[in-house]
């Protein structure tokens, strides 16, 4: 059994992976490296902090692969923003209710732009040994409600619309469904699907 590492200290993030993971893998997160130090996600893509995520805690487990996402939503009317800030986009890494805060602020001053249209993007980087081995992207098409709904998912969830679904948010989809046509998903089928012919090389 291949020992699979999610580069990740968010929990939310790594219960969402693990329910789309390919089979035969041993899961193991950061909980697993108490002593490691997250490299700085300096990156100018989402695919650039992942590798560096990815290369990085590799590097401090031979032999393991390791699997680094960097994630994050782009809303046109915004120039593409949040984008690789949207963790810390209000200024606290991970404060969720401030971060759709501020995207609502800075949307209600856009009407003359609805539709807002938007996507997440989720890139995935796949390592051993400290080097890159695979990279992965899944993207979902969406809009921006400035109402948030739904008690489901995490961070933009309850103000993005995916395309398709009659209006409602991610967070009002029950998280099967969510999990099944995220971007993250759409990402990890394409690694199970590499994983199928690669692993265990």
């Amino acid at each position: 059994m291949n020992d699979l590492i999610i580069a990740t200290q968010n929990a939310h993030k790594a219960a969402e992976i693990a329910a789309i993971l390919p089979a035969g893998c041993r899961l193991r997160t950061l909980a697993d490296f108490p002593d490691h130090r997250p490299a700085e996600e300096s990156g100018r893509t989402f695919a650039a902090n992942a590798a560096l995520k990815a290369t990085a805690l590799s590097a401090e487990a031979p032999g393991c692969w390791v699997l680094a996402d960097d994630s994050g939503l782009c809303v046109d009317a915004l120039s593409s923003s949040p984008g690789i800030l949207s963790a810390r986009f209000a200024g606290e890494h991970g404060n969720d209710a401030a971060n759709v805060a501020k995207l609502i602020r800075e949307l209600s001053v856009l009407r003359c732009l609805e539709p807002f249209t938007a996507r997440f993007v989720c890139a995935l980087c796949l390592a051993k040994d400290g080097r890159v081995v695979a990279e992965f992207e899944g993207v979902l098409e969406g809009c921006i409600t400035l109402y948030p709904r739904g008690s489901h998912g995490f961070g933009y969830d309850p103000v993005f619309e995916p395309v398709g679904y009659a209006g409602a948010t991610l967070a009002e989809l029950a998280p099967d469904l969510k999990n099944s046509i995220s971007h993250r998903a759409r990402a990890l089928s394409q690694l199970a699907a590499w994983w199928s012919k690669h692993a265990g090389a």
